[in-house]
C-alpha cells in the first residue's frame, strides 16, 4: 500500500498546487517529484514549462534534484 500513499501524495499535491494552497518551498517540492518521476513531462502543458524554469533559474537540476530553496533567496 505504500505506493498507493505515493500516489494521493502527489495527487494531494497537484491538488493544492491547482488551488494556489502551496508556498514556494512546498512547490519546488512538487515539481522535484514531478521531475524525478517523468510527470513533468507528461502532464498539461504548464507542468513542463513551470519544470523547465525552476531547472532554467537554478532551483532544480535536470534530475529533479532541488539545488536551491526559495529560502535561499528572501535574505
Amino acid at each position: 500500500m505504500p505506493q498507493n500513499q505515493k500516489i494521493e501524495s502527489e495527487v494531494d499535491l497537484i491538488i493544492a498546487y491547482e488551488s494556489g494552497e502551496l508556498d514556494g518551498q512546498k512547490t519546488l517540492e512538487l515539481f522535484s517529484l514531478l521531475v524525478k518521476n517523468g510527470h513533468a513531462w507528461t502532464l498539461q502543458g504548464s507542468y513542463g514549462r513551470m519544470a523547465h524554469q525552476l531547472i532554467e533559474a537554478g532551483y532544480l537540476d535536470a534530475k529533479g534534484n532541488i539545488t536551491k530553496n526559495f529560502s535561499e533567496d528572501e535574505g
